[in-house]
């Protein structure tokens, strides 16, 4: 007998990378709320590694933006599937803003000295985007992001010290429509009994 699904079940499956947002800010306890939902992650021998940066400067997040983009799209230059192709051509387009001019965008960042950090920030982030989706509050973990760690200056403005690493760069706002579903592929599973 299975169980039935639930509301925490619900929200999982509801839940969808946001690429435009209206014009409204979060308040800052909206944020203090999904950051506590971030930390009551899983962390390997509970070394809580994260620590996290809010932006809510959109000038901020356009220079971070403009430092980004031509990363990625020469980490692409030899990519030709559709979707790359297709990223490329907004990438090269001026206008484009990688964190899609959301109003927030929370940077998580593991301690350098912890051996599980990458693991323990993303489940950090995972709850964060999880959080947010129940409030009503669209979310994208914008992996590009992470080429601010090769920018002193940047790093510098932001308070993030040699100790901590970029990890999970995440845009949060109001969602401007609903997203729809892409369809997930039947899982491989190997049972063992």
């Amino acid at each position: 007998m299975g169980v039935e699904e639930n509301s925490v079940i619900e929200n999982i499956k509801a839940r969808r990378s946001v690429r435009e947002y209206i014009d409204k800010d979060i308040n800052d306890e909206d944020i203090k709320t999904i950051i506590d939902a971030g930390i009551h992650a899983p962390s390997g021998f509970d070394s809580q590694p994260w620590f996290f940066v809010v932006v809510k400067n959109r000038e901020m997040m356009k220079r971070m933006s403009d430092h980004c983009k031509p990363r990625l799209l020469a980490m692409l230059d030899e990519a030709t599937n559709d979707a790359a192709v297709e990223f490329k051509k907004e990438l090269a387009n001026d206008e484009f803003h990688i964190f899609y001019d959301a109003p927030v965008l929370i940077i998580v960042l593991g301690n350098n000295a912890s051996v599980t950090a990458d693991y323990d920030c993303a489940l950090c982030a995972e709850n964060m985007m999880l959080a947010a989706h129940s409030m009503g509050i669209g979310s994208c973990w914008i992996g590009t992001g992470c080429f601010i760690q090769d920018n002193p200056e940047i790093l510098e403005e932001l308070g993030i010290t040699p100790d901590y690493r970029v990890i999970a760069p995440i845009v949060f706002g109001y969602p401007t429509t609903e997203t729809e579903e892409i369809p997930k592929k039947e899982p491989e599973v190997v049972w063992i009994y």
